[in-house]
């Protein structure tokens, strides 16, 4: 779904593993589930806060309401996408937070 966006992605499992990762590159864009098996979206955010470039977070979840959606916006997530996921809305969102002026070309972590 993700393959006709121009984004560099780069695939992490766990909230530790991200955190490697940010200290190694600079990325755009964090596309997290709100449940991760070692820490939860929130940690993503401040995670995403402290990196180089305060890359966009965008959180999914398979119980997404327009209260979770409203929280998630009001606390600095760039978005939050249900699942199941649908395609066009996913390349919407991840095409909307990689276009910031200043990026030549997206990286997301996924």
């Amino acid at each position: 779904m993700l393959d006709s966006l121009p984004v560099a992605l780069e695939h992490v499992e766990t909230y530790q593993q991200a955190r490697t990762i940010f200290q190694q590159s600079d990325y755009d864009v964090v596309l997290t589930e709100a449940s991760l098996p070692d820490a939860n979206w929130l940690d993503v955010l401040h995670l995403a806060r402290e990196a180089p470039g305060a890359p966009q977070v965008v959180v999914t979840d398979a119980h997404a309401d327009a209260r979770f959606w409203a929280e998630a916006l009001n606390l600095g997530a760039y978005d939050l996408l249900s699942q199941p996921f649908y395609a066009p809305e996913v390349r919407r969102i991840l095409s909307n937070a990689c276009s910031r002026p200043e990026y030549e070309r997206c990286r997301a972590v996924v």
